[in-house]
């Protein structure tokens, strides 16, 4: 008697990102997991950045677009008195300069201009594309090319420690926000450059940090146990799937 095909499992499946990996990285380690070949994400983390990714599984795929566009909360650090040619700490240092005495007060200050809506310069160490070739290449060549700003706006920027030349925030944000742009244009505002030095995704629309499942476990699971954390489609983007 045949039990027919397999059926394909399917669904979104929160990931802690490690430090290190680029999105598709981590695609590529569940694919080889899952033995599946139909599995995206939805919003780019950086290598150095860690958290919430989400990851999907089969047909969920068809969600791409809607979970992408969702805001995003990240917590962070900036360095200042050191700014890199990628705005973080993956680049290379451009300048160094020292830092002043400031205050906290100052700084929150300097934070709260970011606030509402604003048009934001894409980094040129970025994916986006000019003539199907990814802005970071001609970055890497020495290039510096026209970019179009982009349509952000920034809910909250929040200074949640401050031990100079080390700042920890929280940032709330749309889609396509460069967080390592935000910090180097802070430094330059606070007139000593800085650095975007680590980044983590807590927030991502509906779905918090505490609901992902770090990418080493989820490696060692046995397939019945991964499926149980997927979340139906259904559930998490109603407005597409109905």
């Amino acid at each position: 008697m045949s039990l027919g095909p397999k059926k394909e499992i399917e669904g979104v499946l929160l990931v802690d990102k490690p430090p290190g990996l680029t999105s598709h990285d981590v695609v590529y380690r569940l694919r080889r997991k899952l033995q599946l070949k139909r599995i995206g994400h939805a919003g780019t983390l950086d290598p150095m950045a860690t958290g919430l990714l989400i990851m999907l599984i089969g047909k969920a795929t068809r969600l791409s677009q809607y979970l992408i566009s969702v805001d995003k909360i990240y917590e962070g650090e900036i360095t200042l008195g050191v700014t890199t040619n990628s705005q973080d700490a993956e680049g290379e240092v451009m300048e160094t300069r020292p830092v002043p005495p400031l205050t906290e007060a100052q700084v929150r200050e300097a934070m709260n201009t970011f606030l509402g809506d604003q048009y934001q310069m894409p980094p040129m160490f970025s994916a986006i594309k000019l003539g199907g070739v990814p802005l970071y290449k001609l970055a890497r060549q020495g290039e510096e090319v026209v970019r179009e700003p982009r349509f952000i706006r920034v809910a909250k920027f929040d200074l949640v420690s401050f031990a100079l030349p080390k700042l920890t925030f929280r940032l709330d944000c749309t889609k396509g926000t460069y967080v390592r742009t935000i910090a180097h244009d802070l430094g330059q505002k606070l007139g000593c450059g800085a650095h975007l030095s680590a980044l983590r995704r807590t927030g991502s629309g509906q779905f918090t940090i505490a609901q992902c499942t770090p990418l080493d476990k989820l490696e060692e699971m046995p397939l019945p146990e991964i499926e149980k954390l997927l979340i139906p489609a259904y559930a998490a983007a109603p407005s597409v799937v109905q």
